[in-house]
């Protein structure tokens, strides 16, 4: 292990120039987040006192933890660059190695992750304690360590899928189709742009049928305390089960990509 700990110091230390970039992006973000909240605020104020369920403090709070969690998880540019290395064939150095491609990606993607909530912390936080009259945090230290355990498998089930997505370029030419696509499934069917229990019941549970909700609506709702019980106990047990599932579909996609790839030149 002692060579992924090296590569996870250079990551970071690669990952530091572009703090700047990160500390932009993350205000910027918070300029369509106010928006959101303001519209909620809104229709709260006409009179309502709960949309399927949630208060406003509950759905104020929703959006500021898809916000954290997104923070934690999201996958920023490595699929782009691992489907480069294909491309470009610079894969071709790391099956001369004794390196497991996947966990070297896996290692710079936690590395890009450090620094972006290093430097995102900080906004966010005060974007927070303007929030806090609304903001319910768990209530007992079960749940923040549910919540620990989501995000954790959050983040592996966001990069397993980017990077099966990114292995593509094994066959293709141009995967970014392919990446949007998992991107716009992730963003509308993850709880992204609003709880996903404000829809229909039955479409609500054909969507926890996919990985998609426990990509972010999931973990967001342990966080508010939804989700408690013999019902918390199942949805770790299948937000594993997705993981797993993942890490297994991303080693067939690689090891059959692997076979079909061709490398020229010196």
């Amino acid at each position: 292990m002692r060579k992924y700990w090296h590569v996870l110091s250079i990551g970071i230390q690669n990952t530091l120039s572009y703090r700047v970039n990160f500390l932009f992006r993350s205000l910027f973000a918070l300029v369509p987040l106010t928006a959101i909240l303001s519209v909620w605020k809104t229709i709260f104020a006409q009179g309502q006192t709960t949309v399927a369920g949630y208060t406003l403090s509950q759905m104020v709070s929703y959006y500021l933890v898809v916000t954290l969690v997104d923070m934690l998880t999201a996958v920023a540019e490595d699929d782009w660059q691992i489907a480069a290395d294909i491309k470009d064939g610079r894969i071709s150095q790391f099956l001369l190695k004794p390196i497991d491609y996947q966990t070297y990606r896996l290692t710079l993607f936690a590395a890009g992750r450090i620094i972006y909530t290093a430097v995102a912390l900080l906004p966010v936080a005060i974007f927070i304690y303007f929030q806090r009259s609304d903001f319910i945090y768990p209530s007992d230290a079960l749940t923040w360590l549910a919540f620990g355990v989501s995000v954790a498998m959050t983040a592996l089930l966001q990069f397993f899928i980017s990077y099966s997505m990114a292995l593509l370029a094994f066959w293709l030419q141009e995967v970014s189709t392919f990446i949007f696509i998992a991107y716009a499934f992730e963003y509308l069917a993850g709880g992204h742009l609003f709880p996903l229990d404000i829809l229909p019941p039955w479409i609500t549970k054909l969507l926890m049928l996919t990985p998609f909700p426990y990509q972010l609506y999931f973990p967001v709702n342990v966080f508010l305390g939804r989700i408690t019980g013999p019902e918390l106990v199942i949805g770790l047990a299948v937000q594993g089960f997705w993981v797993l599932l993942g890490y297994g579909i991303a080693r067939w996609v690689w090891s059959r990509g692997v076979r079909h790839y061709e490398a020229v030149g010196g």
